[in-house]
């Protein structure tokens, strides 16, 4: 049994290892995004070359104010106009001064809407395009003041209005001040009706509460894009309210459409043309000294 219990040595062997490391891809942050509809991961540079929809499932993504009229104006034609209204705390509204601010300098527009004249193939509109960016795209006494100034400029000088709408409606840090926008712009409107000119809205994703109740469904002719929401109030609002199961889909273009509070629906990359269209209808003629352009409105000329 002794040799069993034999003490052996043992030569430890060290060798060195080299550790291969694979180089990582370089993707920078923030270079993909996904799809809420149908949950597909897109390349935002695609997304961006397919004007912000997805190009799986068609959803319409949200746009700036400065990327709808580069998409729809002639290059270089959009001139801004009242940009020198400002907004006040005219409530003393806490916190509503330093958030106004905030969104100035992450935004670079100084309020929810941007106005001002254009041409879409030479034909000069007045056109307005709201930012669900700033505070929601919600209408406060600047918001109200610009699209009433846009609205008469285009009565003035027998221009169409058209309006993108995106909002969540009356601001609340204005209180009944933002109440007060919906009756103005919507007697500005009636003015330009009354006068023979032509208006028309396009309903994007969102338009809801004041906005809605006024001048977004007040358009001669009423657009909407794909799938956009549109209504007042909240679907958990209304079904708590009236106690009631609401119909599927009750508060989309779609529903809309159906019945008979939306003219057409025009996909986004439709619009420019569509719009074209109409004010052909509507014996609105290209002015001959303006070039004609095939490229979009440049950020440059969006101020």
């Amino acid at each position: 049994m002794k040799p069993l219990f034999k003490k052996t040595k043992y030569i430890q062997m060290h060798t060195s290892t080299t550790v291969i490391h694979k180089a990582e891809p370089n993707v920078p942050s923030g270079s993909w995004i996904k799809c809420p509809t149908c949950n597909e991961i897109v390349y935002k540079d695609d997304y961006k070359a397919n004007a912000y929809i997805c190009p799986k499932c068609q959803k319409h993504f949200r746009m700036s104010a400065s990327q709808r009229l580069k998409m729809i104006l002639d290059d270089h034609s959009f001139i801004n106009l009242f940009h020198e209204q400002k907004t006040e705390n005219v409530l003393n509204f806490k916190g509503y001064d330093h958030k106004i601010q905030g969104l100035i300098e992450k935004t670079g527009i100084d309020e929810a809407v941007l106005t001002g004249t254009g041409t879409i193939y030479g034909i000069k509109v007045a056109i307005g395009v709201m930012d669900s960016r700033f505070l929601m795209g919600s209408m406060g006494h600047v918001v109200g003041e610009k699209i009433t100034q846009l609205t008469e400029l285009a009565t003035k000088e027998s221009l169409p209005l058209i309006l993108f709408t995106a909002s969540g409606g009356a601001r609340m840090q204005e209180g009944i001040i933002s109440l007060m926008q919906m009756a103005k712009t919507s007697a500005a409107i009636k003015r330009h009706h009354d006068q023979g000119g032509l208006y028309i809205t396009v309903l994007t994703d969102p338009t809801s509460g004041g906005v809605t109740a006024s001048f977004a469904m007040l358009g001669d002719i009423i657009l909407s894009e794909p799938g956009a929401f549109i209504g007042f109030a909240g679907p958990r609002v209304i079904r708590d309210t009236i106690r009631q199961e609401l119909p599927e889909g009750f508060q989309t273009a779609e529903f809309l459409l159906a019945h008979g509070f939306v003219d057409a629906i025009v996909k986004r990359k439709e619009l420019r043309d569509t719009l074209n269209q109409l004010l052909i209808m509507h014996n609105y003629q290209a002015d001959e000294n303006i070039p004609m352009e095939e490229e979009r409105c440049s950020d440059e000329s969006l101020g």
